[in-house]
């Protein structure tokens, strides 16, 4: 799976949409800063994975400090998606998790706990993400990803013959 920025093929949205995080001084984990949430998707075509990784920002240190991986459908999805029989894979693949390939720093776990205890909770937010993904994946994808006016996803469904490429 190779995952591209969003704001590559949809700057002017990204810039426009993309989620930051402003902790101010005395936060019991993490420094003062904003955190900005560049999100990349998946660019393979015939890839439905339905997961967001965010590269998170610091403004202050101006490098990313945290890669957080996130799959916003249920358990049972991912297990019928990946060819794994592996519970510790799906629950990687449903996320939030730090992305175990990335490089993280010593604020990566206090910002993926905020990712799930703030961030990911609204759910206004993970319908945005759905409608990115939907966009990114028809613009790289169209061929398996139905172009439509409002963003709407393509349904899994078990292939009788040919089946969807599985990471």
């Amino acid at each position: 799976m190779s995952f591209e920025p969003f704001y590559e093929k949809f700057r002017d949205l990204a810039i426009k949409e993309t989620r930051n995080i402003t902790i101010f001084e005395g936060h019991p984990t993490l420094p003062a800063d904003d955190y900005g949430l560049v999100e990349l998707y998946c660019n393979d075509e015939n890839c439905d994975c339905r997961r967001v990784i965010f590269n998170v920002l610091s403004k202050n240190c101006d490098e990313y400090v945290a890669v957080i991986g996130y799959g916003w459908e249920s358990a049972d999805f991912y297990w019928q998606w990946t060819i794994r029989d592996d519970p510790e894979v799906v629950q990687e693949l449903q996320g939030p998790v730090l992305n175990p390939l990335s490089p993280q720093s010593e604020l990566a776990p206090a910002l993926l706990e905020l990712m799930r205890e703030l961030v990911l909770k609204d759910p206004a937010y993970v319908a945005r993400l759905e409608r990115h993904y939907q966009m990114f994946k028809e613009k790289v994808d169209p061929k398996h990803f139905l172009s439509s006016g409002a963003a709407k996803r393509v349904e899994v469904a078990k292939p009788k013959s040919k089946k969807r490429k599985r990471h």
